[in-house]
């Protein structure tokens, strides 16, 4: 395996997991600034809390769309210059937050600020490119856990700074943590100047880029469209066409975005399916959860707390996210990580179900937070392993990134979806939803724990039918999957080691008539 490091005194940093943990902390931190604050948001520039939601919603849907791009473009030697640029854009997006110029003014700050969270899968090529194995595993589970674990550390502290000090002072600590993650990375990250250039699928990255945008636009705006509205259907009809096109644009392009192709592995497939449905069930508990408990008790339910308090009740989600780590990892020595994902969603299962029973007090929502962490925690922890073992050195970028876009279309929906709920439980002309809308959203979730646990199980099933194969035909399709994979590993070793054209897959002479490198007999 390639690394990035000339030698052990820099691939063994002691600074570099840290500094890379520290990065993945802020970029969760700044994408996550919208939730607490949706309420304070609305209030200071004057818009309905739906309206407000868009201050995070925007942010997904900006992290989801520039996420694939950044993946490729850190498969290649641009890897710490995109790395930094992408968190100066993050610091110069929150500046624009904070700056009293408006509400279209903040949501463009907050787009900017989207940017951000493509930048994790970066951390975890990082990690898997300048770690021995036996460090890099440990260290991308840690990553991958980080960007849920952050969410639950930067709510308080952040909702904290917007109690005592205002809302735009909380969007200028954001640029400030976002500078020291720059200063972080300038110094911690190795350079990747001699790994092979990458060519940018623009066509696929704009392609795509309309699909999630028009996708999450239609679930943000169905309430007021009308969820059978002409409008809607049609932006919906657009965004799968677009999403059509997009998969037909990599399976022809010789550099995709994506390589989707990769789907055919059943285990990369079951990552992405739960990254999805998780990624939707997460967020429809944590957006709900802030908004319940600032609900004032006077509407007959509700905890009437603080924005300070209310980020304090995603402290709980945190630690459990934390404690997951050391869990999977003991859960991995005694089962199959598929296991350990339908064991973690129905965790999270037991979780809601008890969320949407009671939701009354503090203590009761602290514990269904806290089981809510366990759960997630182990579905991300589990998630960088599934793909790093199923494609190539060079591939894991975009493979990651992927996995990445995915969670953070999750995120946008659940978001939008949680609003859309609430919003369809208020009463015309009431400012606070009925109580049963917050159970619905707890009903809502519950399906997407059922359905993760469900795909968890039964596509590595499905996978292992290979549809209909017989076992020795099984058996050599795996045989000539794993041949292909070391010739692409064995070619991407000669265009390190053999400059100019002779690097090239031509120059190897190992082709056949169809191009594709020569199989070994």
């Amino acid at each position: 395996m390639n690394r990035d490091d000339a030698g052990p005194g820099r691939a063994a940093h002691r600074l570099l997991v840290p500094g890379l943990v520290f990065i993945g902390m802020v970029v969760a931190v700044v994408g996550s600034l919208g939730a607490p604050l949706v309420p304070l948001v609305a209030a200071v520039n004057h818009v309905s809390v739906d309206d407000a939601q868009w201050s995070l919603t925007i942010t997904f849907l900006v992290g989801a769309v520039a996420t694939p791009t950044i993946g490729r473009l850190g498969d290649g030697q641009y890897r710490k210059p995109v790395l930094l640029v992408g968190l100066v854009i993050v610091a110069i997006g929150g500046a624009l937050a904070a700056l009293p110029l408006g509400f279209p003014t903040l949501l463009g700050g907050r787009a900017a600020q989207g940017v951000g969270l493509g930048l994790t899968p970066l951390t975890l090529t990082v990690a898997r490119d300048a770690l021995p194995p036996e460090r890099a595993r440990p260290a991308m589970a840690i990553l991958s856990i980080t960007t849920v674990a952050g969410i639950g550390l930067g709510y308080p502290l952040v909702a904290l700074i917007a109690e005592t000090c205002g809302l735009r002072v909380a969007f200028w600590f954001g640029v400030a943590i976002a500078v020291a993650a720059l200063l972080a990375a300038m110094v911690v990250v190795p350079s990747s100047r001699h790994r092979p250039a990458t060519r940018l699928d623009l066509a696929g990255a704009s392609t795509l880029g309309i699909a999630l945008a028009g996708l999450l636009l239609a679930i943000s705006e169905g309430g007021r469209w009308g969820w059978a509205s002409a409008r809607l259907l049609g932006t919906v009809a657009v965004a799968i066409a677009m999403l059509a096109g997009w998969v037909g644009l990599e399976l022809r392009s010789d550099h995709p975005l994506v390589d989707v192709r990769r789907l055919r592995h059943i285990v990369v497939l079951t990552a992405d399916v739960c990254a999805v449905f998780t990624g939707v069930g997460m967020y429809l508990l944590t957006s709900t959860v802030t908004r319940l408990v600032q609900t004032p008790t006077s509407v007959g339910y509700g905890l009437g707390a603080s924005v300070a308090v209310a980020g304090l009740m995603l402290t709980p989600f945190s630690v459990g996210t934390i404690a997951a780590s050391s869990i999977t990892r003991a859960l991995i020595r005694r089962m199959a990580p598929g296991r350990v994902l339908s064991l973690a969603a129905s965790v999270l299962l037991a979780g809601m179900v008890m969320f949407a029973l009671a939701h009354d007090t503090f203590v009761e929502i602290a514990v269904v937070m806290a089981i809510a962490g366990l759960g997630i925690g182990a579905i991300f922890a589990v998630m960088p392993g599934f793909i790093v073992q199923s494609v190539p050195a060079r591939e894991t970028g975009s493979a990651l990134s992927f996995n990445q876009v995915l969670r953070y279309v999750g995120y946008g929906i659940g978001s939008s979806a949680s609003a859309a709920i609430l919003q369809a439980h208020t009463r015309p002309g009431a400012s606070f939803p009925a109580d049963r809308g917050y159970t619905a959203v707890a009903v809502a979730s519950c399906f997407m724990w059922v359905l993760t646990a469900a795909s968890s199980v039964f596509l590595p099933w499905l996978g292992g039918r290979r549809f209909g194969l017989s076992p020795a035909q099984e058996a050599i399709v795996e045989e000539r999957e794993a041949i292909v994979e070391e010739e692409e590993q064995d070619l991407e070793s000669l265009a390190l080691a053999v400059p100019g054209d002779a690097g090239r897959p031509g120059a190897a002479g190992e082709q056949t008539d169809t191009g594709r490198p020569g199989e070994r007999r």
